[in-house]
């Protein structure tokens, strides 16, 4: 019996001898390299990052389902295993069984920990659970390493259900186009593969088809919604020498366009491989409970090391097992995933853990317009009258002529005639006119309601007057709804975008935070009415005029001034930018790229609940450094009992479970408070 325990000390010193040589390596090399480590350890990181990332370039799909079973499977031959090390100590041969399954399971622990050591040239928490565990199986306490194994495991799967790896939903969500289409050869329409149409083909689409490449209108007129791409719910009109985009839909009408980019060249398949190409920021980002777990290796090493000389390998061994290790990687996730409850019964969607401790970090708050400020259904602004008609007739004319209709300048018309409660006259008979208006006959007068086009096309005369109307609207990104009564132009309407209700107060209660410094909005809209917009909320600076991949460019360039982002957008042409952002922000209804690449989405299709997901994000932080010193405490009582009380691992490992359970307790309290409430 001396002799086997005279081997056991052997082996643990042995084993503590190499850890403690490698910290002090390591401390050296960290703290003060010699210049030529300085440079090398520069070209290792930038070969590092550029390498991991190659790697997840090639991951497909399937290999995150599949490492997924495979750490199920091995949790469940942990818990095989640690019921074979239990069931020792009833029937002490059941015990030696355990090794294998031990053995086994603790492969992907002892390859993190290895590889730690080969690759980056340092410690972590692999590598001192591997030497707790390795310690365990040489002074015979099995159930311990078995236990441990199982921990490590278990916290490795709540970790990677918190902190989704989102990049591969972003493979495939660009089929938005149609895979066949109408080609116009010699005035006849043929049907094509889309592979096969190329720049200077002329492709037809009908109402209700989308638009599947990015040209210019030849022929024809449409109305056309690119709300998906864009966010704006009001229908555009087109016609011949206007452009054109794919995964637009048009409404009505039928138009003829000339091919400019198909495929991988159109304006939609370039957002899509800048997406998939662009190395976001959240994939960089580790949780601060793994981080801090990681950063405390080496000092809990250096502190074994100089336990060893006066106290022994065993005391040395309780210290270093004194370090909390994998339970803040257990806990934090428990927390998250109750913050993630209480969010979404407050009508907030988080995918990623990751967002609770960035949002503490946000400075900027950066605002799509288009969708996100504002409502899909505009307001009925002035109305200017040339006639006898005053205001509240034009108004009644324009709601029975579009009574029937849905689409939002429609309803923005009918719910403006509610409010002042107007009595709407039935309508005798109607004539929608594809993409520009409709005429009506009401009460024996022929009513048109329409676009300044469908007054042209009516010839109705315009007056400089009333073009000067049109320019004006235009400059502030207004709508202009022409009303004639007989052939006779007698009104025209103005219909502006609504501001989402509470937005203002929203904008000024998040700029009150301490953290916050600045807000911006970026639109494509004019600069007049992005400027107007940003002046009525209060919102700091605005950029105007922007494309798609412009917005990134942006957001580029407000990190590098060192401003910490929350961007919040609902268009696939606001997805790189999402993306980019340090946390993305997303409406229901949005795009469903919008949406895939967010992640927070806000599910009642307003900003309503901005302000309560940066309320969640600090009570995380609260709970969070409760967790770290209901985790901490105990830690420390055990380094202290090892040198003041004699403790040994046994003692040591009971105190870190006592810290596991108040870790545990401590993040489940705020579901458990919210639910008493």
């Amino acid at each position: 019996m001396a002799t086997s325990e005279k081997e056991r000390t052997m082996v643990l010193e042995l084993i503590l001898t190499g850890t403690l040589v490698f910290g002090v390596r390591t401390v050296k090399k960290r703290f003060f390299p010699s210049e030529k480590e300085r440079k090398n350890q520069q070209n290792s990181n930038a070969g590092n990052i550029i390498q991991q990332q190659s790697k997840k370039e090639l991951i497909p799909i399937k290999n995150g389902q599949r490492a997924n079973n495979m750490l199920n499977r091995e949790i469940v031959f942990s818990s095989i295993s640690l019921g074979f090390a239990l069931g020792g100590l009833f029937f002490p041969p059941l015990a030696l069984l355990s090794i294998p399954g031990l053995i086994y399971t603790g492969r992907p622990l002892f390859k993190r920990a290895f590889n730690l050591l080969k690759s980056e040239k340092r410690v972590g928490v692999a590598t001192i659970v591997s030497i707790i565990i390795l310690g365990c199986v040489a002074l015979g306490y099995l159930i311990i390493g078995n236990f441990a194994i199982l921990m490590f495991l278990l916290s490795e799967k709540l970790l990677n259900k918190v902190t989704p790896d989102t990049k591969a939903k972003l493979i495939d969500i660009f089929k938005l186009t149609p895979n066949q289409v109408w080609t116009l050869i010699d005035e006849v329409e043929m049907a094509v593969h889309i592979d096969k149409v190329k720049p200077g083909d002329f492709i037809v689409v009908n109402a209700g088809g989308i638009i599947p490449v990015d040209g210019v209108i030849v022929e024809g007129i449409a109305s056309i919604d690119q709300h998906v791409f864009t966010g704006e719910g009001i229908p555009v009109e087109k016609d011949q020498g206007q452009e054109v985009f794919a995964s637009t839909v048009v409404l009505s009408g039928k138009v003829v366009i000339e091919v400019k980019h198909a495929g991988e060249e159109t304006t939609l398949a370039k957002i899509g491989q800048i997406l998939n190409e662009s190395l976001e920021f959240k994939s960089t980002v580790e949780l601060r409970a793994h981080e801090l777990a990681d950063k405390t290796v080496v000092p809990a090493f250096i502190l074994g090391g100089l336990t060893w000389p006066f106290l022994g390998v065993q005391s040395a061994l309780a210290v270093i097992n004194s370090h909390f290790k994998y339970k803040m990687n257990f806990i934090a996730p428990i927390s998250i995933i109750n913050f993630f409850k209480i969010a979404s019964e407050n009508g907030i969607i988080i995918k990623d853990g990751r967002s609770f401790e960035l949002l503490n970090k946000v400075d900027t708050i950066v605002f799509d317009k288009t969708g996100t400020l504002t409502e899909e259904q505009p307001s009925v602004g002035a109305i200017h009258t040339f006639s006898k008609y005053n205001e509240k007739e034009v108004l009644r004319f324009a709601a029975a002529a579009e009574y029937r209709q849905t689409h939002p300048i429609a309803r923005a018309i009918l719910k403006a005639a509610e409010t002042q409660e107007l009595d709407i006259p039935s309508i005798d008979d109607v004539n929608y006119q594809v993409g520009y208006g409709l005429s009506v006959t009401i009460e024996d007068q022929l009513i048109q309601a329409g676009s300044l086009r469908f007054m042209e096309m009516l010839e109705i005369e315009i007056s400089p007057d009333i073009q000067k109307i049109q320019d004006d609207c235009f400059i502030k990104g207004h709508s202009l709804l022409m009303i004639a009564c007989n052939n006779e132009l007698i009104a025209a309407m103005e219909l502006i975008p609504t501001i989402r209700p509470g937005t203002k107060a929203l904008i000024h209660n998040l700029m009150q935070r301490p953290q916050m410094t600045a807000s911006y909005i970026i639109s494509g809209d004019n600069e007049t009415p992005t400027k107007l917009l940003a002046e009525e909320l209060g919102i700091d600076h605005y950029f105007a005029e922007t494309l798609p991949i412009d917005k990134a460019k942006l957001l580029e360039q407000l990190r590098d001034e060192g401003r910490f982002i929350c961007y919040i957008g609902d268009g696939i042409n606001d997805s790189i930018a999402l993306k980019q952002a340090h946390v993305s922000v997303s409406l229901s209804g949005a795009s469903m790229v919008a949406i895939d690449t967010a992640q927070v989405i806000l599910m009642e299709q307003g900003l309503n609940r901005l302000e309560l997901l940066f309320d969640l994000a600090k009570d995380f932080e609260k709970n969070m450094n409760t967790i770290f010193t209901a985790v901490t405490i105990p830690a420390l009582i055990s380094i202290g009992g090892v040198f003041f009380l004699h403790l040994g691992l046994g003692s040591t490992i009971i105190l870190n479970q006592i810290g596991l359970g108040g870790g545990i307790i401590s993040a489940t309290m705020p579901l458990l408070k919210k639910k008493k409430k």
